[in-house]
């Protein structure tokens, strides 16, 4: 089968990430003695330099990982909302939904803690060795990818009018960044290289990478976070507020760990976060489908999991959340599934259509009930995340969506190494168009709790000290017990759409010299639907909507249509950003592939 790239294979390490800058920067930790851990780190530090459009520092990170010979684990790196973040604070500013931007929208910051917290457990390496090649890129420039500057363009009114400290590092002289150009962001630089400087004398490897946390949770840093949400702003809903954040919030919160959330398939065992995440939806997703599966690609094939795809997705609106107990257990079982299955006839459905496990009904915000067609009327489509690698552009004013929302999206890293530790993590948000660049810092505030809704008793309504329930989803499987893949994507409420699709490609096809096929599944056409209210400012859906990549077959796209499915033809390679790493137990064969899409994700290994 003819695909983009080549799988790689190798026996020493692999990485797969959403830039070709943090493949090699981990890669290079590799080289240097270090394991999948540290080299995870270290590219991830790289992805807030290079993609920050797409991450940051303050945002937020679910991380999976399998130590060799260990269980799995989730290290949770999503933020809480603050103690202040209460659905009485937020009607009372004349709010219905949390402002999509601006310091309203901040968690408690999470990526940074819980990127420290592997280091610190799993890892070997200093942090001052981790973080050298993300100070290197603040400092001396990197030649920015497209987006970057497509996304800046988009907002220029907003930062040249309101949020300056963003103009001042992402429009110098006027000029947006352009490739071939170097980006430089010295502010972060000089961050880094502070905190390196403080801890530097506080003792061995693991007492200065706690004493970094404690810099970012009550040092200068926090300082700075907070001050920065003290700030009047403006956001999405046309009026300038403050944030909720406070010095309290950021001393108390730490990321954690915690066990996956996991389902048996076919000899496979598919680990995920919690259903804080929207992780258990793919899980759902293989607890949906029959036990003889319609020919790969084929009309019946697709049609069977874009429906699979709204009842699980239907269940996540009506059960998943922080702010309840979810009756997971219930959720993944045969007998719920089993009478779940049945709904998924020969027409697509054009309902949201929750399940009530354990005869429990189901509790769905507003916005999800007005998602029945026979209830009074459509929400506009959702504009979170981009579902494509190339977002079109919108007639709201200069790089503002007609809705007034911007547009944010995700990375991706993945790392095996030659001792069996493997790794996927999904960093995201902190985006140079969520908040305004604290100035002392050189990067912005969070957004996450767009994702909660003001309306109480929502097992995913606004809550403080709790997690917003979030889109951020890696995946790790086990084939007979043993860690054998690991991989992610970035795309909001896609991610755990095409996530399966990929799954499902490697897991039914045969090998590729005796490895998985991994770059032939993440090459293969993709789609995705958005029949489910999105998790992202305005919260919008589209019952019955399909979007598919113009390489698919065009008969499976009539046939789609003919089945009352609402097809839209989208660009032929626009679905979907995944990355993956994999390893074959007995043999220490390694493997990586990365998605062509985008034109920057790349793997890297030997």
């Amino acid at each position: 089968m003819f695909t983009t790239r080549p799988t790689l294979q190798g026996t020493f390490g692999m990485v797969s990430s959403t830039h070709w800058l943090a493949s090699q920067s981990a890669m290079a930790v590799l080289e240097t003695g270090g394991n999948a851990f540290d080299a995870a780190v270290a590219g991830a530090f790289v992805l807030h330099v290079v993609e920050p459009h797409l991450n940051g520092p303050a945002g937020e990170v679910p991380i999976l990982l399998a130590p060799a010979g260990g269980d799995v684990q989730v290290l949770c790196g999503q933020g809480v909302a603050p103690a202040g973040a209460t659905i009485a604070h937020y009607r009372g500013l004349g709010l219905d939904l949390v402002p999509a931007t601006g310091p309203l929208a901040a968690a408690v910051p999470g990526a940074f803690d819980a990127w420290l917290l592997l280091l610190r457990d799993h890892g070997t390496k200093s942090l001052a060795d981790v973080l050298t090649y993300a100070v290197h890129y603040a400092e001396h420039g990197h030649a920015p990818v497209e987006h970057v500057g497509e996304t800046v363009e988009r907002v220029r009114t907003l930062f040249e009018t309101e949020w300056t400290s963003s103009a001042a590092l992402y429009l110098p002289d006027g000029k947006a960044p352009e490739p071939g150009t170097l980006l430089r962001n010295p502010a972060l630089a000089a961050t880094w290289r502070r905190l390196l400087a403080e801890v530097s004398g506080a003792g061995d490897r693991e007492a200065r990478i706690e004493a970094a946390r404690q810099v970012w949770r009550t040092g200068f840093i926090a300082e700075a976070l907070v001050g920065q949400a003290r700030r009047p702003t403006l956001d999405t809903s046309g009026e300038r507020h403050t944030g909720t954040l406070t010095a309290a919030d950021l001393a108390s919160w730490s990321a954690g760990y915690e066990a996956p959330a996991t389902y048996d398939w076919n000899g496979w065992t598919l680990c995920k976060a919690g259903p804080w995440s929207q992780g258990p939806a793919l899980l759902q997703q293989l607890a949906l489908l029959p036990a003889e599966l319609p020919r790969h690609g084929g009309a019946d094939y697709v049609h069977l999991l874009i429906e699979g795809c709204k009842l699980a997705m239907a269940d996540r609106e009506a059960w998943y959340g922080d702010a309840a107990e979810v009756p997971l257990e219930e959720l993944l079982s045969d007998a719920y599934n089993a009478g779940r299955r049945s709904l998924v006839g020969e027409r697509a459905s054009h309902e949201l259509r929750p399940g009530s496990p354990g005869g429990r009904p189901p509790r769905l915000s507003a916005a999800a009930r007005r998602a029945d067609p026979g209830g009074p009327g459509l929400p506009p489509p959702g504009a979170g995340e981009p579902t494509t690698a190339s977002p079109p552009r919108t007639p709201g004013g200069p790089g503002v969506a007609a809705d007034g929302t911007t547009r944010g999206d995700t990375c991706h890293i993945d790392v095996v190494d030659r001792w069996g530790n493997m790794v996927a993590a999904t960093p995201s948000g902190g985006w140079l168009q969520s908040n305004p660049v604290v100035p002392e810092l050189g990067f912005p505030l969070g957004t996450r709790l767009q994702m909660t809704w003001l309306e109480e008793g929502l097992p995913a309504s606004l809550t403080p000290g709790r997690r917003p329930r979030t889109t951020l989803s890696p995946s790790l499987a086990l084939r007979d017990g043993e860690p054998v893949l690991a991989f992610g994507t970035p795309g909001g409420d896609q991610q755990d759409q095409w996530q399966l699709h990929f799954f499902l490609a490697v897991a039914l096809r045969p090998p590729v010299r005796g490895g998985l096929d991994l770059q032939g599944a993440i090459d293969a056409p993709n789609w995705h639907n958005d029949a489910f209210p999105s998790s992202f400012h305005p919260r919008g859906t589209r019952p019955g909507s399909v979007t598919v990549e113009s390489r698919m077959d065009g008969a499976v796209i009539e046939e789609l249509r003919q089945r009352g499915h609402h097809v839209t033809v989208g660009e032929p390679w626009s679905e979907g950003r995944l990355c993956a790493v994999a390893r074959t137990p007995g043999t220490g064969l390694l493997s990586a592939a990365a998605n062509p899409r985008g034109m920057q994700g790349y793997a890297v290994g030997r």
